[in-house]
């Protein structure tokens, strides 16, 4: 793991969202910090236009790890992002916005969908580099206390909230926005340091025993990246699969 760990997902409620507080976490915080530090992680992230960071994603079912994988990731605003894999095997998931395309070098094969309808966890990361709501995905935020959290650090646990009544004709919203209603889960855990607000996990929990965690170190904010990092071009001779969902799944 390169640096210290660290995760993300996105901002504040546009609205007060109910809160409540476990226990004690290991930070030390109480049940009124949970707006504060919620805020903190808005105002970090949300004036950010690029991102990089090296990542560890782990993916999980009944407790066994499927699969361990590492690489570099990318973020551009708006909502547009590139996670290239390095190990086990080389491989591409690119968001540029309305399109998530996942490119296997070794099986000549890119999935497409459109990130309305994608289930994805790495679909609603793309929120990072918007001025997103936590809302969208939380009907309840609290505090947690979870063994061996770094001093400094607090853990916020996310409950799904109720599915959202269909939009009025006319309504448009974000393509990541949309896909974080589309996806299914238990809980999410967030740990944050609450002095800066930069995400230092991300823990997604599903039905049937199924977790994928991310974790992520050496960030770098406001870098100049090239536009072709967020546009995808099948290679010459590759099978292109469109699916109307790409759900949590061992890629």
């Amino acid at each position: 793991m390169r640096g210290r760990c660290i995760a993300l997902l996105l901002g504040a409620a546009l609205a007060p969202f109910p809160v409540r507080v476990e226990q004690e976490s290991a930070s030390g915080a109480s049940a009124r910090d949970v707006q504060g530090i919620v805020q903190t992680i808005e105002t970090h992230y949300h004036a950010a236009r690029t991102l990089k960071a090296a990542f560890l994603e782990r993916f999980s079912e009944d407790g066994k790890v499927v699969r361990l994988e590492s690489g570099i990731v990318y973020f551009s605003r708006p909502g547009r992002m590139r996670w290239e894999y390095e190990s086990p095997e080389n491989k591409l998931f690119l968001a540029d916005g309305k399109t998530a395309w996942f490119y296997v070098p070794a099986d000549r094969t890119v999935t497409r969908v459109r990130m309305k309808e994608s289930a994805d966890w790495r679909t609603p990361l793309a929120l990072l580099t918007r001025k997103a709501k936590l809302s969208r995905l939380c009907g309840l935020i609290e505090l947690v206390n979870q063994p061996r959290t770094p001093a400094g650090h607090a853990v916020l646990r996310c409950l799904p909230r109720e599915p959202a009544p269909k939009a009025p004709p006319g309504h448009v919203g974000s393509a990541a926005e949309a896909s974080v209603e589309n996806g299914n889960f238990h809980e999410v855990f967030l740990e944050v340091d609450v002095t800066s607000g930069e995400l230092a996990r991300v823990l997604v929990r599903q039905a049937g025993g199924v977790e994928l965690e991310y974790r992520f170190g050496n960030w770098r904010e406001n870098i100049a990246l090239p536009e072709a990092l967020f546009h995808f071009q099948p290679p010459a001779g590759v099978a292109i699969v469109d699916e109307a969902s790409v759900g949590l799944r061992s890629y």
